[in-house]
């Protein structure tokens, strides 16, 4: 009886009975089990040796075997077995009897567990066949049904404080899934992972997702992480990896009181460090009773998280026609003008180009527009337009009974926003949630935060939530379009910035609730990791990062396109007395008027002689506003959009790349394009650098030369490998060593050209190569391949975020 019924018997009868079959049935290579195997062994030949020396060393064996076991029946042997031994007044009585203490029972340092079987499992076949054979038949689970690989400690399993496990499993079961957990004494989980999860035919995971409910990373713990080693394992798995933690620094009391949520230390050690093997999903599930410290599992967590898992196994099980995909945009502020919106996106053309992927896969998308233009179209005009927000069409019209039956917790939003339907995404009658369905697509218009007078009211207010038409948008795709998965697409929304705690969420929470058990996958911009991390944490997102338009320089126009060729002509009349004079009193009054005395300090006044000015003083003076223009002019701006799946333009290679060869790499033993170009007329950079920050005339110019210089040879690299619409889909690197054959290679003749003829091939080979592996990595079309992989539940890709240039590992884009 119970709430855990015959489970709860079967595992309880487990627990007394000794696991008398625990010794793995091959023999293990590991050199833990091969200490283990010395320990137990020792005690049977030091039994027949004579002497106290004898005895004392098996006494120290067992008590270690003791030790080693971890659970209470073995510590309370050891303790008898010591005591009994060397407490004067019990060896002389004889009060125990040390032949009746038992054997000590010892775990294998690698297994798999379940709390029903009577044995540790050595592989994965002899687990199955009394899994499918005994135990799922008994327990009521089909043996198709998804299978869920489960990460464990063996402290917890030795000790039998293992009641979290045990309701994770039952949890699971419950729902019709099948388990297999596996544990390593150790803190590289990847040797049981990789010996135990590993389908032996396909050589990727025989499971269809992998929980962790360690809390650590996969190999080195929180210690000595192998990041490298953990990816390698896990894309070798190729399946969701969710890393789920328990309550270490705080009792659930603390925890559960905290605005924070988890404790920052647990943060750092338990949910960044497992991040960056490619961790989602970061659940509470289990906390630490006060009194005793045993585990206690958190039923509503490990029921949300149970869930989770299997929403991911499923979109491996599921057919692609039968799926649902619910595409969200976004709008702030709340206007026609701005439905669609990301930052450095071109939202509509990336939906568009994702839509046809999804039709390529087998997606049942119906009525999918001609073009981009259609599809904005069919979700910003509404035939009917009859309200408010009149230029969005409506999808669904969701009734207050309907909204109060489906949504959980539509009565707490009453505080803020009164009785439903409330005065947003509402026709005073309906919930109304506006986007268009495509078949088993449908693209949906996030509801604005409610706040847009007052945002900050939202993010710090103890009382904020979201409005009714939030909660009703939410409730929608999980009740009534039924999705099996969410995209949200491009930087950034609001759910992941609703109130509740900061990691580590509770049921109260309101992203939490409002995602609930929906997979969730985010377009997220590359150079923005820390929002997209909030997203991960805070809406249990897998982010898929995509590419970030190049930066082109501003560029001069108007006033100051003009005051840049009056510069141009003072230099070559600058040795004329009479109009370089006046052609210095002509650039200082465009430069006034273009208000550049706002920048440079003693710029002289427009009555001023010039005559009176010596060669050099007029240098200083051209040098000063030379320099500011160049400033003005470098400045970067991002050059248009980015299209998901479209591979960039030969231009926008170049700029990008122009960038990236700026930079010294001494790392990598690479120097920067200006470096090697300075050189090559024996010139330091850095000096030419300082220099034109002075205004120093000659240098601005050298400054100018060499920029230009650097671009033409970068758009020679690029020249080779753009295809005849202008793009580049491949790099080609042969073509660049065929024209080295015949006359130098191409970025050196440009470089010729363009006034440096003596730069060192050697110097520029190691960039050259360098760069060509940068503008692969560009154009790589990773991006929707990703989100493929990921409705299709498997792995995606980790990898570091931030600024592409700086760190070109960022690239390719789709980690």
């Amino acid at each position: 009886g119970g709430p855990l019924g015959d489970f709860a018997k079967q595992v309880k009868d487990m627990g007394n009975k000794p696991l008398q079959k625990s010794k793995p049935k091959s023999g293990g290579g590991a050199f833990q089990d091969s200490l283990l195997k010395l320990v137990r062994t020792l005690p049977k030949i030091l039994k027949f040796l004579p002497g106290d020396q004898a005895r004392d060393a098996r006494c120290f064996v067992l008590s270690l075997q003791h030790w080693l076991g971890g659970t209470p029946e073995n510590l309370e042997a050891m303790l008898l077995r010591v005591s009994g031994g060397y407490v004067p007044a019990l060896a002389e009585s004889q009060a125990i009897d040390l032949d009746r203490i038992m054997d000590p029972v010892v775990l294998p340092d690698q297994g798999i567990w379940h709390p029903c079987a009577s044995e540790i499992y050595s592989t994965l076949g002899e687990y199955k066949e009394w899994y499918d054979n005994e135990h799922c038949p008994m327990a009521g689970v089909p043996t198709g049904a998804p299978l869920v690989g489960v990460i464990l400690q063996k402290s917890h399993i030795a000790t039998n404080d293992n009641g979290h496990y045990v309701a994770f499993v039952q949890e699971l079961e419950k729902r019709g899934a099948r388990v297999v957990c596996t544990y390593t004494g150790g803190l590289d989980f990847s040797q049981p992972v990789t010996n135990y999860l590993l389908d032996s035919m396909t050589f990727e995971g025989a499971v269809d997702v992998l929980v962790n409910l360690t809390g650590f990373s996969l190999v080195g713990g929180p210690a000595s992480q192998d990041a490298a080693k953990a990816k390698e394992v896990l894309m070798k798995v190729n399946r969701p990896y969710l890393v789920s933690v328990p309550l270490v620094f705080q009792s659930f009391t603390e925890w559960q009181q905290s605005q924070l949520g988890l404790h920052p230390v647990q943060v750092a050690l338990q949910v960044s460090l497992p991040e960056i093997d490619g961790a989602i999903e970061p659940l509470i599930f289990s906390g630490r009773d006060g009194t005793s410290g045993r585990s206690i599992p958190m039923q509503d967590r490990i029921s949300t998280l149970a869930t989770r898992s299997l929403n991911w196994a499923n979109l491996r099980k599921k057919r692609n026609a039968e799926k649902k995909l619910a595409i969200c945009l976004f709008q702030f502020p709340p206007d026609k003008g701005n439905v669609g919106t990301a930052a450095y996106l071109d939202v509509f053309g990336s939906i568009f180009s994702t839509l046809q992927q999804l039709k390529q896969e087998g997606y049942t998308i119906e009525d999918m527009p001609a073009d981009v233009e259609g599809l904005q179209t069919s979700i910003l005009e509404d035939p009917e337009a009859a309200y408010s927000m009149a230029d969005l069409n409506i999808e669904y019209r969701m009734s207050v009974d309907e909204y109060q039956r489906l949504c959980p917790f539509a009565e707490d939003l009453e505080e803020n926003w009164g009785k439903p339907p409330g005065t947003l995404n509402t026709d005073s009658r309906n919930l109304l949630v506006y986007g268009k369905k495509f078949g088993n697509i449908f693209l949906g218009v996030q509801p604005t935060f409610g706040y847009e007078g007052d945002p900050m009211r939202l993010l710090f207010a103890k009382s904020a939530s979201p409005h009714h038409g939030f909660a009703a948008f939410y409730t929608f795709l999980e009740f009534i379009f039924k999705a099996d998965a969410i995209l949200h697409f491009g930087t950034h929304g609001s759910l992941e910035f609703m109130p509740g705690k900061q990691v580590g969420m509770s049921g109260s929470c309101y992203p939490d609730r409002l995602i609930s058990v929906l997979p969730n996958l985010y377009y997220y911009a590359a150079n923005n990791p820390s929002e997209a991390t909030i997203a991960k944490r805070r809406s249990y997102a897998s982010t898929i990062s995509y590419l970030t338009p190049p930066a082109e320089n501003a560029g001069l126009y108007k006033g100051l396109q003009e005051l840049a060729e009056l510069v141009k002509s003072y230099q070559g009349l600058r040795d004329n007395e009479q109009r370089g004079a006046a052609i210095v009193a002509s650039i200082v009054a465009t430069a006034r008027q273009c208000n550049l005395d706002k920048d440079i300090a003693d710029l002289p006044s427009e009555e001023g002689d010039m005559k009176l000015l010596s060669t050099e003083e007029r240098d200083g003076v051209i040098g000063k506003i030379y320099q500011r223009l160049m400033e003005i002019e470098s400045r970067s701006l991002t050059a248009g959009l980015h299209r998901v799946g479209v591979p960039p333009t030969a231009e926008e290679s170049v700029a990008t790349l122009v960038n990236i060869a700026q930079l010294d790499r001494p790392d990598m033993n690479i120097k920067g394009l200006p470096r090697i170009i300075a050189s090559s007329v024996g010139l330091d950079i850095e000096q030419v650098y300082r220099n034109s920050d002075k205004g120093v005339l000659e240098d601005v110019e050298r400054i100018r030369q060499i920029t230009e210089a650097s671009r033409a040879a970068i758009r020679e690299l690029v020249k080779q490998s753009t295809n005849s619409e202008g793009r580049v889909e491949s790099v080609n690197p042969l073509q660049g060593i065929m024209n080295f054959f015949m006359g130098g290679s191409p970025w050196k003749n440009a470089l010729a050209e363009k006034g440096f003829p003596d730069v060192s091939e050697d110097d520029l080979s190691p960039l050259v190569e360098y760069l060509q592996v940068c503008l692969g990595e560009i154009v790589r079309n990773n991006e929707l391949p990703s989100l493929v992989k990921a409705l299709n539940g498997c792995f995606v890709e980790p990898g570091p975020g931030g600024d592409p240039i700086r760190n070109p590992d960022v690239l390719p884009t789709g980690k």
